[in-house]
């Protein structure tokens, strides 16, 4: 009997959290599905320009390569033995092809043994053109498939990680400089197209490179800041977006429990062992239930960017950000985002300080609430301020900006609804 007591007030107890929990769960399956959209689309290049900045790549490292295979032609007749060479253009040629084809059908990442593959017929191809060269500078003949690996390289960067590729280039560049340096001369002037071999050879994958960085910095920054925004919507005081892989389990085995007593699955009185477990759940339920009812959006866009975490710090006590309008609320956002996003700017901070509230206001109904945000800047040059970063701080409210130490300070008077009108 006590059994069956206790079972029924675990029971009663932990439904009533079920239920509530519900939108929250939601919620946060919602902000989990939108991080894995974010996760997805980062690695799936594919999909956000990815593909035709490979093909570029392709079709640039393409046409200098025609250029190295024209040299190789007109030079055919300067060479003692010229089949070193041509093997060495034969095979650079069919890994060019089994590149092309593992990068198109095993995208958006090129499997390791893929790649190791591709190394090790670049490598044989760098080993025959430069045996087949070897001591005829004299003679105008200079290594061509070699430098050619360096374009084959290039086509590689959307399906490589850089470091793999820096290191592959790295050791291309040590064997082509040693092959040069080596090589016998009788006249300095010869060193010259050992140069423009070089360059072809290690500027194509270098440039690619940096190239690509560029751009997926530039897709992840527009990744976070479209995830980032999402938060403008929020109540005052709410949930973050990103999903809590412990809620969504807790939520998982409360609606597995209530649907086996619901079934008949599990027997009643429940257990001991099931009682305990969903007294456990009900508990943990609750606590997520009420954790983080104290913070805004804006601490929510702050701690969830990968970009803004870092660099942005809030002191806002009372929540007043919670009080801006969305319009205010995007305005702020972005003004924050366009101080610290400026590559120029790696170690840009922004502090952001909100309220007091003016004591006029307080307790007064049907008067807009006033209160000031001082945003405190390091790093950020006042001449070095984009001019759409001044209209969206005019949008937040009236501001006075100043310059304190080479860094840039605003402070901006806010005047926002009185939520007691609401």
């Amino acid at each position: 009997m006590t059994r069956s007591t206790s079972n029924a007030t675990h029971l009663r107890s932990f439904t009533p959290a079920v239920h509530t929990v519900q939108p929250v769960a939601e919620h946060r399956r919602a902000g989990r599905h939108q991080t894995r959209i974010a996760r997805e689309a980062r690695l799936e290049q594919n999909g956000l320009g990815g593909r035709h900045l490979g093909v570029g790549l392709v079709f640039s490292g393409g046409f200098i390569t025609l250029f190295l295979v024209w040299r190789f032609a007109v030079q055919w007749s300067s060479y003692p033995n010229p089949l070193p060479t041509l093997a060495a253009w034969i095979l650079l040629a069919s890994a060019s092809i089994l590149a092309l084809a593992s990068a198109r059908v095993l995208a958006p990442q090129m499997p390791r043994w893929a790649f190791i593959s591709v190394l090790g017929c670049g490598a044989i191809v760098v080993a025959l053109d430069l045996a087949g060269t070897t001591g005829l500078r004299g003679e105008g003949v200079f290594p061509t498939a070699a430098a050619a690996v360096g374009l084959l390289l290039s086509t590689l960067i959307t399906v490589q990680s850089e470091r793999s590729l820096l290191i592959a280039t790295s050791a291309l560049a040590v064997t082509l400089v040693t092959a040069a340096f080596i090589e016998p001369r009788s006249d300095p002037l010869t060193l010259a197209p050992d140069i423009l071999i070089l360059s072809l050879a290690l500027l194509a994958p270098a440039i690619g490179i940096e190239i690509v960085r560029a751009f997926r910095r530039m897709v992840q920054l527009e990744l976070d800041l479209v995830l980032v925004q999402s938060t403008v919507s929020q109540p005052r005081f709410a949930v973050g977006m990103l999903a809590s892989e412990r809620l969504a389990a807790l939520d998982l085995a409360a609606e597995t429990l209530l649907d086996d007593v619901a079934e008949g699955r599990s027997p009643l009185p429940l257990p001991a062992a099931t009682a305990s477990t969903a007294a456990s759940l009900a508990t943990q339920l609750r606590l997520h239930l009420i954790e983080g009812r104290t913070e805004t959006w804006l601490y929510h866009a702050v701690t969830e960017s990968e970009f803004l975490g870092p660099s942005v710090t809030v002191d806002d006590p009372d929540g007043l950000a919670g009080l801006l309008s969305p319009s205010q609320r995007d305005a702020l956002l972005l003004a924050i985002w366009l101080l610290i996003s400026d590559e120029a700017r790696p170690t840009a901070t922004v502090s952001l300080t909100f309220g007091p509230i003016s004591p006029s206001n307080r307790g007064i109904l049907h008067q807009n609430v006033r209160f000031p945000i001082k945003l405190l800047t390091k790093g950020v040059p006042r001449q070095k301020v984009d001019p759409e970063t001044w209209h969206a701080i005019r949008v937040v409210g009236t501001h006075l900006d100043s310059v304190r130490d080479g860094s840039l300070r605003v402070d901006i008077e806010c005047s926002v609804d009185n939520p007691a009108d609401a």
